[in-house]
């Protein structure tokens, strides 16, 4: 069985929109996470979807899948206070249905533009080598520096990427790590910093360009400029 967590507990600050969280914000007149969970509902292998959502808005999700015939979702949960937490507590729930053996895509609610093909590439690589960790090589120089005024290392920018998401794993491996986090009271910022600290292998699946996160206004301006350019697309495949 394929299964998928979706988190999204966060409100979304630097979005700068106090009418509603970001995950709900309308990109060509539907919510964000809609358009997200259509491309997991729409893949042939994901047999069931856990969204952790930020609490008081449950009731308006549950309503929304209703209304885009989203019928994949198992539950969706109460988030946490951080993306940690919001995973944790999907897995949580998720340990109801799954096996050890089991595949689990986690995926943020607001990164719309993953692709049924991404999707396909993560559960082999998980079914191959254990785990998929979705990521971008960096286009740019990247330099580390430890107190944001003296540059302390520029590594070699071709063994450089950016972590994305899916990371998927077999459900036992990854719900075995986060019980382990909440044992000892810490918080990872995703998976694969998870998967980093409790020494677990990581296999690396290349991310398209446009798999981007929205964190920001520019971000969504440029999610939906990306939708323009498909739906132009779409209308001259016709």
């Amino acid at each position: 069985m394929v299964y998928a967590v979706i988190f999204a507990g966060g409100v979304g600050r630097r979005m700068e929109i106090n009418s509603m969280p970001k995950q709900f914000i309308p990109i060509h007149s539907k919510p964000l996470i809609i358009h997200t969970l259509e491309k997991f509902q729409e893949h042939k292998e994901v047999d069931g979807i856990v969204v952790a959502c930020i609490e008081t808005w449950i009731d308006k999700l549950w309503a929304l899948l209703g209304t885009y015939g989203i019928t994949k979702v198992i539950d969706i949960v109460p988030g946490g206070d951080t993306g940690h937490d919001s995973i944790r507590l999907g897995l949580e729930r998720l340990r109801k249905e799954a096996g050890d053996e089991d595949i689990v895509l986690i995926h943020d609610a607001v990164r719309p533009l993953i692709s049924y093909e991404l999707i396909s590439r993560n559960i082999e690589a998980v079914r191959k080598y254990g785990s998929a960790i979705t990521s971008e090589g960096v286009r740019e120089s990247v330099v580390e520096s430890r107190d944001g005024q003296v540059v302390d290392n520029v590594p070699f920018r071709d063994y450089m990427y950016v972590a994305k998401a899916p990371q998927s794993f077999h459900f036992g491996d990854i719900y075995g790590l986060y019980a382990k986090a909440l044992a000892e009271d810490w918080r990872s910022i995703d998976s694969a910093h998870l998967c980093q600290r409790y020494s677990f292998p990581m296999h690396l699946i290349k991310s398209p360009r446009h798999n981007m996160k929205i964190t920001d206004p520019l971000d969504y301006y440029m999610c939906c400029a990306i939708f323009d350019m498909k739906e132009r697309e779409a209308l001259w495949e016709k």
